[in-house]
């Protein structure tokens, strides 16, 4: 039995998923990377393949801290890499999910994206770009025949690349958009971070209420008076319907958070009741997921 196969059969607690990332250079294993962090994956770039063994048992060590481990691994580790078919073999042995995901795209697309970010191929030495390409797909060969994941990127662009990631690799069930709802008083300034503002001062202002002064937009007499005002329920299912289209176009964009700012004068009344109405809206839409902040509740 070879070292590699007593580390496999060890005894090691249960782990979570593995996923192997490898394929050509320009295939796009960087915006792959990138998509599976965004999903919460631990990702480990340019790994040589001997240490991924070592790697899996520091994340079972986390307690399932670490349950998705994501490694790129790929001809920047020369020598090493020609040892990736048996070190994955080994891992699959072993108490871990461990799948293996190959890029591929065709030699002309290899090409122009090599060529358009003027650096050489890793393999091409004094050739061309092409004879570097060539050199790779022959090495590369076995490891694509095994891989469990293959994607063409041919004719993806970075977006559509990681659109078809997050597809292959999310949760049924997980948001692929987070929107925060933020209250805010005009008073005190924007919020810089808001994508989309809404203006509740064309409703009646509370504070001129004496029984209503010292309450706040959580308290349900506030949220009673501000919603029973003309306007209020027709603005919130307007702009709920208004934000749909838009919520679901981040999603297509892999716009991952979004902050709807909800102002009033003082961010204390109105914008609080607004704020929690209109995120108890949005949270029925699809692939969202809502968070709400009161930026300015609690100043004077």
């Amino acid at each position: 039995m070879t070292d590699l196969e007593e580390a496999a059969s060890a005894d090691h607690r249960d782990g979570g998923e593995v996923l192997i990332v490898t394929g050509m250079s320009g295939a796009g294993r960087s915006t792959v990377a990138d998509a599976l962090e965004d999903l919460g994956w631990y990702v480990v770039d340019n790994l040589p393949p001997q240490m991924l063994r070592p790697l899996l048992d520091l994340t079972e060590l986390a307690a399932g801290a670490l349950p998705r481990v994501a490694v790129v691994v790929d001809v920047r580790g020369r020598d090493l890499f020609v040892d990736l078919p048996e070190v994955t073999r080994a891992l699959q042995r072993s108490r871990r999910q461990v799948r293996t995901m190959f890029l591929d795209a065709s030699d002309d697309v290899l090409v122009r994206r090599f060529e358009a970010v003027r650096r050489p191929h890793p393999l091409q030495g004094d050739g061309t770009i092409l004879d570097g390409i060539l050199l790779e797909r022959e090495r590369l060969a076995i490891v694509r025949e095994s891989a469990d994941v293959l994607i063409d990127t041919s004719g993806f662009n970075i977006h559509q690349l990681a659109t078809r990631v997050i597809e292959l690799f999310s949760a049924e069930d997980a948001a692929r958009h987070t929107v925060t709802v933020m209250s805010f008083g005009f008073k005190y300034g924007l919020p810089p971070d808001a994508d989309l503002v809404a203006d509740m001062r064309f409703l009646p202002n509370p504070f001129w209420n004496d029984e209503l002064r010292a309450l706040t937009g959580e308290d349900e007499a506030v949220r009673d008076y501000v919603l029973a005002q003309d306007g209020a329920s027709d603005f919130l299912d307007s702009y709920a319907a208004a934000l749909e289209p838009v919520l679901a176009g981040y999603q297509r964009e892999n716009k991952g958070h979004s902050v709807v700012a909800v102002g009033c004068t003082g961010g204390k009344h109105r914008s609080v009741a607004m704020a929690r109405e209109l995120a108890a809206r949005l949270s029925a839409l699809p692939g969202v997921a809502v968070r709400v902040k009161h930026r300015d509740l609690g100043r004077e």
